[in-house]
């Protein structure tokens, strides 16, 4: 007989998965959620604009599950911020992209780490490449001072080279954990994102405020791998990495870091414009800076907002941004 989801009145974790099309995903990733030894979560399935009868197989094969039915598709910024409104009075959000499976003690080692840890508002999960469970997919972020962003051992085989818990910068935001009051303080995802970068432009906005992220490599989720959005850098992945990292950096980087660290910065982008050139993807990298310099008004109001809530020195941050550039990241 199938497990089945559990369903407390007022659990300490809301579970949240924004799925768009994603029924096929959802049949490996629901199973692992109901074998979770933790017990005290409920699970919420926020349906992006599914044309798939995600809504209908969700009522007939998981019932336990909440549905919260998005009539459009708002994009994975956007969903995510429907997942948070649906944990408000949870201790905390779980947040897994619909391409996961979980190990059976994935959830309770998130909640038991962040329980140990007090000085940490969110925790991350080691990821394993879903097709190859010897290869690392990635543990933990790592942030550069360039603007890129990488997942930690992407990529490599997993020798235990990064089963020690600790600080990481930040969280991939399809297999996180976050405190409810690290949510209210930070605030919500950003909206603008659509999607990519908005799981790291949460942990840079984090770690302005004092709030640190933890690696669990107990914590175990398989991942598929771009299972909704495409593999590839295609022309929507292209424009949305260009785009969102120069917003990221302009609302989210203090006023002296943007002078101190303008030489990695040109960097960052230059080397994101000889991809795109050996991609054929000139344009849409233009096209990519063109749209941020126009939102740059509203941009800058929303720094203002970012920067109000900074609590940390300089010092404090290049201790947790990495230096140099890592260009498999652009």
């Amino acid at each position: 007989m199938r497990p089945e989801l559990p369903a407390p009145r007022a659990p300490a974790v809301v579970l949240a998965i924004a799925t768009h099309d994603g029924r096929h995903l959802l049949e490996a990733m629901l199973p692992s959620l109901a074998a979770q030894r933790f017990r005290d979560f409920r699970v919420v399935v926020v349906d992006d604009g599914s044309t798939d009868d995600t809504g209908r197989w969700l009522a007939e094969q998981w019932p336990q599950a909440e549905v919260v039915t998005l009539q459009q598709n708002v994009g994975v910024t956007a969903a995510f911020n429907v997942c948070v409104r649906s944990a408000a009075d949870a201790e905390f959000l779980a947040l897994f992209n619909n391409d996961m499976e979980l190990h059976p003690d994935c959830i309770g080692e998130l909640v038991s780490a962040l329980r140990r840890h007090p000085e940490a508002g969110f925790a991350t999960a080691k990821l394993v490449d879903y097709h190859d469970r010897g290869r690392l997919d990635g543990a933990g972020d790592v942030f550069f001072w360039s603007g890129a962003a990488w997942r930690r051992g992407h990529g490599e085989r997993d020798r235990g080279q990064y089963d020690e818990a600790g600080a990481v910068f930040g969280a991939c935001g399809g297999a996180a954990l976050y405190r409810r009051s690290a949510l209210d303080a930070v605030g919500r995802f950003y909206e603008p994102f659509h999607a990519f970068l908005e799981d790291v432009d949460w942990s840079f906005r984090a770690r302005l405020a004092g709030i640190g992220c933890r690696y669990v490599p107990s914590a175990v989720a398989y991942h598929m791998g771009s299972a909704t959005l495409g593999a590839g850098m295609t022309d929507f992945t292209r424009y949305h990495l260009t785009r969102n990292s120069i917003w990221l950096v302009l609302r989210d980087y203090p006023a002296p870091a943007l002078w101190r660290k303008l030489p990695q910065l040109v960097h960052g982008q230059l080397a994101g414009l000889n991809d795109a050139r050996r991609h054929r993807q000139v344009r849409v990298w233009a096209r990519a800076w063109r749209d941020a310099l126009r939102a740059l008004p509203s941009v800058l109001r929303d720094r203002g907002a970012v920067q109000r809530r900074t609590r940390v020195s300089l010092q404090m941050l290049e201790a947790a941004v990495a230096e140099g550039h890592e260009e498999v990241a652009q």
